[in-house]
């Protein structure tokens, strides 16, 4: 999903950095609470496999570019439910960070606009969870329903925020809007697969009792609120 260099230049990549400022902004109040209710131990140790496999996603799963971006297996769905909003939210951001820095150097001038373009899906993904997860269901208990309305939401903000950048960018010519068709027919596709990993890795959580105090995973990935 990473916005393709010259898709967005000049002046106008000052509205990546407002837009990345914003989320992570929000992204720090979402840790100070985190850390509140759990802990430094238990942030920072998630806030590190969630980097970690956010790395692997990016630099190690397939990827290929299509049209104005790149679609890769991101499985923000996935982070969230097993690792919660804000170490999901800081290990994209670190993950991102890695791969542009050392792998991927011409992606560093279009960071803000990437990391809004993930972190504002997540965030609708943490919101929607809270309305069709009913409190009283540990995350390792979701239904393939609610795995599939949250792997949409999260597939389908990229999607929208790429379409953006490239409208926000080249304009709304025809030529830009196929190319913007074609990447979110491509980019959607993974919903197809998102929601059985999301399912694969909650199963295997439930046969991982062991880990149910593990300071390593969400705590509602074992524990309902209610």
């Amino acid at each position: 999903m990473h916005i393709e260099p010259g898709i967005v230049d000049g002046a106008k990549m000052a509205l990546g950095s407002v837009t990345a400022i914003t989320v992570l902004g929000y992204t720090a109040r979402l840790a100070l609470n985190t850390i509140s209710q759990g802990g430094i131990v238990s942030f920072s140790m998630r806030t590190l496999i969630a980097t970690m496999l956010v790395f692997t996603f990016f630099e190690i799963f397939p990827h290929y570019p299509v049209g104005i971006s790149e679609v890769h297996l991101i499985l923000g769905s996935t982070l969230f439910l097993m690792f919660g909003a804000a170490p999901a939210a800081i290990g994209l951001t670190l993950g991102l960070l890695v791969q542009g820095l050392f792998f991927s150097p011409a992606d560093m001038p279009q960071f803000g606009m990437n990391v809004t373009t993930l972190l504002v899906p997540l965030f609708a993904v943490s919101a929607l969870a809270r309305r069709i997860i009913p409190a009283n269901t540990a995350y390792k208990d979701v239904e393939y329903a609610q795995c599939l309305a949250l792997s949409t939401a999260f597939q389908g903000g990229v999607v929208a925020w790429v379409a953006f950048w490239a409208i926000y960018g080249q304009g709304a010519g025809a030529a830009n809007l196929a190319e913007v068709g074609t990447f979110g027919v491509a980019y959607m596709s993974i919903v197809i697969i998102e929601p059985l990993m999301d399912l694969a890795v909650l199963a295997a959580a439930k046969r991982l009792h062991q880990f149910k105090d593990s300071k390593a995973f969400n705590p509602r990935l074992y524990r309902a609120t209610a």
